[in-house]
């Protein structure tokens, strides 16, 4: 039942992992932009989260109705300086990786390096859980997986079914043939970038009621978010979200065959495998789905 336990409370975190690597896949996809400040902004918006829970009162998931739009603008922002300075793929890695060791060394000195973490009493989903026979799941991580698929899910069918959707995949697989048919580029990315801006916000949020926060954190997250984003194929929503639960799983079980150390060891060791057999992705289509 432990195993069964395990592997479970990993498939839902793996939907947070997917959550937080969706923005930076769908980027680099689509705008060719490595946007490693993406986890800036994550962290970002878990502070921002913790703030206004912790000094206004404010039910975690109310905080979105500000996260969510300024992040939106400060992606938007960011792809419109990238996009009139005409930076490329390897400097966009650079430049981002500047712009995030500014944004941690910014996030300490407003909150300290100090573990911050959200009271009881502002946070109620870090105590309650519900029970389904001998297995138990915590609220925090029923509710991050929840919005995981339910925003995965929604962004997969838009990029299908909308127009913007396929702006965005015609802008992926071919940027030329694009702009002949009247696609905006600019605008594209800006709405890309806005979007993945704005999935960082919501992750933060779930990222804060699940642990306590530092500014450190955000170099935690490279290589799981990285392994998530390469799985599921770069730009693929649907991949990555799968590649999220099958690493949230992987990592669930080896924890608890061998050990918590052994995980990283084991995942990465898959991991590499895979992509000697699929180098482009587990998942990959070729374009944005």
């Amino acid at each position: 039942m432990i195993h069964v336990q395990a592997a479970l409370t990993g498939a839902l975190t793996g939907g947070l992992f997917a959550l937080m690597a969706a923005g930076l896949s769908i980027t680099w996809g689509v705008l060719r932009v490595i946007n490693l400040a993406h986890f800036g902004l994550i962290l970002l918006s878990a502070y921002l989260t913790f703030q206004f829970a912790s000094s206004w009162g404010l039910n975690p998931l109310a905080t979105l109705a500000v996260t969510v739009p300024v992040l939106f603008l400060v992606g938007a922002g960011l792809q419109w300086a990238f996009d009139r300075l005409r930076i490329i793929e390897f400097t966009s890695l650079l430049l981002t990786f500047g712009l995030l060791i500014i944004m941690i060394q910014a996030i300490s000195i407003g909150w300290s390096a100090d573990f911050q973490r959200m009271t009881e009493d502002v946070n109620p989903y870090a105590t309650q859980s519900f029970a389904l026979g001998r297995l138990v799941f915590p609220a925090a991580t029923l509710l991050a997986s929840g919005l995981a698929v339910g925003l995965m899910a929604g962004a997969h069918f838009g990029l299908r079914l909308t127009f913007l959707g396929r702006a965005m995949r015609a802008f992926a697989q071919d940027r030329s043939v694009a702009a002949a048919f009247g696609i905006d580029h600019r605008r594209v990315g800006l709405l890309v970038a806005g979007g993945s801006g704005a999935s960082a916000a919501v992750a933060g949020m779930l990222v804060s009621l699940q642990t306590a926060l530092t500014p450190a954190t955000a170099y935690e997250w490279f290589g799981i978010v990285f392994a998530v984003v390469i799985l599921g194929g770069i730009g693929n929503v649907m991949g990555t979200l799968v590649a999220g639960v099958l690493v949230g799983v992987t990592s669930g079980l080896v924890s608890v065959l061998l050990s918590a150390s052994a995980a990283p060891l084991v995942l990465f060791s898959l991991i590499v495998l895979a992509l000697l057999l699929r180098p482009t992705g587990l998942f990959a289509h070729g374009g944005t789905r």
